[in-house]
């Protein structure tokens, strides 16, 4: 059990240069002790967030979370897997762009090890549609384990690998009814408990970019894309997409490889340079559950809006390019539409269905 305590640590974080790495890692440990007051854990969420959590904070958090969360068992599959996800956040209404992307990215043999929750906000979150293609969201280890062997896809149920987030929970759903956001939106894609060696993780907004890379850095991953898109008036995505501008930072190998932040405020990605053209945010909305179900057949058919088809092959094709399957990230882009349009994808869900039904 951590010396300091929360109030202590409340005050320190008040400060305009926010907790040091050590005092991070001791408040972390804190807001998910039993023994703390859910008063104290909100004060301390709310004093961080008013102003401003630092990458210092957000890193000492992941890397505190990730200790204690559950092994899945699975770190040998994990050198060679990625995670796709974003913060959520953006009440964009957009269709699940990411959850697509990574059938995508398993149908073309790629180990993705999905980390994720049932969503509050959203009328279709990444478990929903999970749950209605036939994905078992609480299922048993050794099934999860069979599951990445026969399809290069596992879901890790928040909830089940994360035991100890019972005691933060309350506070948490307390300060979301007061319309606050807290460190916690940050983290879960930062604490997959399998750890994969790769990840592509969209942020809202545009300027968490770095420090979440930051972050990513500090738990040691391979390589790894952290991307926004901006909308412009406030408004962005947690994903990369054609309907706005993107920016990304590169992490492990992308971030030393020279081209560092690889798309800035500066120097946009280029959508033009991969064949892409702009489109209205109109083309990338979802619905319902069941509204997305169609659109997910009617890109599968080739007859979805033209922008949300380039949106999906884009950030499935940025994965394939952070994974090491392509070798470029136009090449990936190529790589996910034949996937996506040319049956694969198809018959990986069949797959898919079937494993969990028998």
């Amino acid at each position: 059990m951590p010396d300091a305590n929360l109030a202590d640590l409340t005050n320190l974080a008040s400060a305009a240069d926010g907790l040091s790495a050590e005092d991070a890692r001791e408040a972390a440990q804190l807001l998910i002790a039993a023994d703390v007051q859910a008063e104290e854990k909100a004060s301390l969420l709310t004093a961080m967030n008013a102003r401003g959590e630092t990458p210092t904070e957000l890193a000492a958090f992941a890397g505190a979370f990730r200790e204690v969360a559950r092994d899945p068992g699975l770190s040998e599959i994990a050198q060679r897997a990625i995670d796709i996800v974003g913060t959520g956040g953006d009440k964009s209404g957009s269709f699940n762009i990411s959850t697509t992307s990574a059938f995508i990215v398993a149908a073309a043999g790629v180990p993705v090890l999905k980390h994720g929750n049932r969503s509050i906000t959203s009328n279709c979150g990444s478990a929903d549609l999970l749950s209605a293609v036939g994905v078992d969201l609480e299922a048993s280890l050794p099934t999860i384990r069979h599951s990445v062997e026969e399809l290069n896809f596992a879901f890790f149920f928040a909830p089940a690998f994360h035991p100890a987030f019972k005691e933060i929970m309350p506070v948490r759903k307390a300060l979301a009814e007061q319309g606050r956001r807290t460190i916690f939106n940050l983290l879960g894609p930062l604490i997959n408990p399998a750890k994969p060696a790769y990840q592509l993780l969209g942020v809202f907004p545009g300027r968490w970019v770095e420090p979440v890379a930051y972050a990513l850095e500090s738990v040691g991953l391979k390589r790894g894309l952290v991307a926004h898109c901006d909308m412009g008036d406030g408004l962005g995505m947690d994903e990369f997409s054609t309907a706005g501008v993107n920016f990304g930072a590169g992490v492990g190998e992308l971030g030393k490889s020279g081209e560092g932040v690889l798309w800035n405020a500066e120097t946009p990605l280029d959508l033009a340079s991969l064949g892409l053209e702009p489109c209205a945010m109109a083309d990338l909305k979802g619905g319902d559950l069941n509204d997305n179900l169609i659109i997910l057949e009617r890109l599968m058919a080739g007859k979805a809006p033209q922008g949300l088809e380039d949106t999906v092959c884009l950030n499935a094709g940025a994965a394939l390019w952070v994974a090491g399957r392509c070798s470029s990230l136009k090449e990936g882009i190529g790589a996910a539409r034949e996937i996506l349009t040319g049956g694969a994808l198809q018959r990986w869900l069949t797959q898919l269905k079937e494993f969990y039904a028998g």
